[in-house]
C-alpha cells in the first residue's frame, strides 16, 4: 500500500529560506516551493518526524491541511469545513486555532479563528456523528493564515518552535536564537577539522551549535515535539527516526571549538548549557576579553554575534572592539571572520569591506552578515 504523501510547510526566517530549503534536500525530499518565511515540500508521514528531528535553522514544520482564495466570512467558513478535518483530528482533539491575516479584505483576525473553528466542528459533526466534542486529548494547534485573500490552513506538527533544542531552557530569553546560530555556522561553510572560535559567545549558543554540526547530531534529538503525542504518530515512525539520528552521529569527530566571554558569568551559563546538549568537554569556555585573542592553528574561522552598541553610553566601547577585531584580522590572514551585527559602519571600523554580506534577522533586529573569507587550506598530499 502506497503512502499518504503530505504538504509540509518548514516556516524560516526572513533571509534564511534558501538555507532551510537546502536541509531539506539534504533529507531527501524534492519538489520545494519557496516563498517569504517558508519552504513547502512533499514527504510521506515519515518526513515529519525527520523533518523536525534534523532541521537546523527552521522555525517550525506544519502540515498544509488546505488553501484558497477567501474574500467573505462565508468562502472561508465553506471551504474550511470542505477539508478532511477527520484524516487528522481525533473526536477528542484539542484544536485552538490562530490566526494572522495580511493585506487581506477579512482582516479581523479573531473572526477568522472563530469561523474556520466553527466550521471545523460542523465538518467533525458530520464525520463522527458527534454533537459534542470534548477536547481533552492531544493538541493539534491549527492556524489559519491569510495574505492578499488567499488561506492557508495548516496543522503545526512542533509544538514548542524548533529553535528550542532542550539544552537551554533556563536561559531562553538568551538574545541570538539557536535556529539563526546554527545558520551562521552553516553560512561559513566550517568544516569540523579546522578551528572555530567565538569570541562574544554569552550563553554558548553558536559554539554549541557548530559542535552538534560537528558531530552531525540531530537538533532535535533530545526533545519532544507534540505530534508524538497524537493517535496517528506511529505513521511518521519517531521511533525509526530517532534511532537513525542515534546513528548517524559522529561522537569520534575530533573539535577545535572555543568560546570565550568577557563575563564570568556568560562563562558558567555556557558550560551548563554545553553539558545539557551532550557537548561538554568538546568546547573549551574561557574568560577573555575579545582584543586578547591569539589564534592557534590556521584556517580557523570567527565566528560570533558581538554587542551591537544599541545601549546608551556603549557604543563607543563596541566600535573600538570592531577596530581591535579588524587588527586581529589582519594579523590572522589564514583566518576567517564571520560578524553578525546591526552596525551600519562594521566595515569602516573593521577596516575592509566584506566579500560577502547578507541580511538576516536576529529577533526583530534588521542586521547585516558580514563574510571575511580567508585562503582555503592547501589540499593535504
Amino acid at each position: 500500500m502506497t503512502q499518504p504523501t503530505y504538504t509540509l510547510i518548514a516556516t524560516a526566517t526572513m533571509g534564511l529560506e534558501a538555507l532551510v530549503a537546502k536541509e531539506i534536500k539534504a533529507l531527501g525530499y524534492r519538489h520545494l516551493r519557496t516563498e517569504n518565511g517558508r519552504v513547502e515540500f512533499e514527504a510521506p508521514a515519515e518526513g515529519i518526524a525527520r523533518a523536525n528531528l534534523w532541521l537546523r535553522t527552521a522555525g517550525r514544520v506544519k502540515i498544509k491541511i488546505g488553501a484558497f482564495t477567501a474574500e467573505t466570512f462565508d468562502e472561508l467558513f465553506e471551504q474550511t469545513k470542505a477539508l478532511p478535518w477527520e484524516q487528522f483530528l481525533p473526536e477528542n482533539a484539542e484544536f485552538p486555532v490562530s490566526g494572522r491575516s495580511v493585506k487581506s479584505t477579512l482582516f479581523s483576525v479573531s473572526d477568522c479563528q472563530a469561523i474556520v473553528k466553527k466550521a471545523v466542528v460542523e465538518r467533525l459533526k458530520q464525520s463522527y456523528q458527534s454533537e459534542w466534542f470534548p477536547e481533552n486529548g492531544s493538541l493539534f494547534k491549527l492556524e489559519v493564515a491569510l495574505h492578499k485573500d488567499e488561506a492557508v490552513l495548516s496543522l503545526d506538527t512542533s509544538g514548542a518552535g524548533l529553535n528550542q533544542r532542550g539544552y537551554r531552557e533556563t536561559h531562553a530569553q538568551a538574545p541570538l536564537k539557536e535556529t539563526l546560530a546554527a545558520a551562521m555556522v552553516m553560512l561559513a561553510n566550517w568544516h569540523p577539522d579546522r578551528p572555530l572560535v567565538d569570541l562574544f559567545c554569552g550563553s554558548g549558543t553558536i559554539p554549541i551549535e557548530a559542535a552538534m554540526i560537528g558531530q552531525n547530531m540531530a537538533p532535535g534529538v533530545n526533545r519532544s515535539f507534540v505530534s508524538e503525542t497524537w493517535p496517528w504518530a506511529e505513521t511518521m515512525q519517531w521511533q525509526a527516526a530517532r534511532q537513525e539520528a542515534e546513528d548517524l552521529i559522529r561522537d569520534d569527530q575530533p573539535l577545535m571549538i572555543t568560546g570565550t566571554d568577557l563575563n564570568p558569568k556568560a562563562i558558567e551559563v555556557a558550560e551548563e548549557n554545553a553539558k545539557e546538549a551532550g557537548m561538554y568537554g568538546l568546547i573549551t569556555f574561557k574568560q577573555m576579553a575579545a582584543r586578547d585573542f591569539k589564534p592557534k592553528g590556521e584556517y580557523g574561522a570567527v565566528i560570533s554575534n558581538p554587542p551591537y552598541g544599541e545601549r546608551i553610553g556603549e557604543m563607543e566601547e563596541v566600535e573600538e572592539m570592531y577596530r581591535a577585531l579588524g587588527r586581529i584580522a589582519r594579523d590572522t590572514p589564514t583566518w576567517s571572520y564571520y560578524v553578525l551585527t546591526s552596525h551600519e559602519r562594521f566595515e569602516s571600523l573593521f577596516g575592509r569591506q566584506a566579500t560577502k554580506r547578507r541580511k538576516l534577522y536576529n529577533g526583530n533586529i534588521k542586521t547585516d552578515y558580514y563574510q571575511y573569507w580567508g585562503p582555503r587550506p592547501p589540499r593535504p598530499s
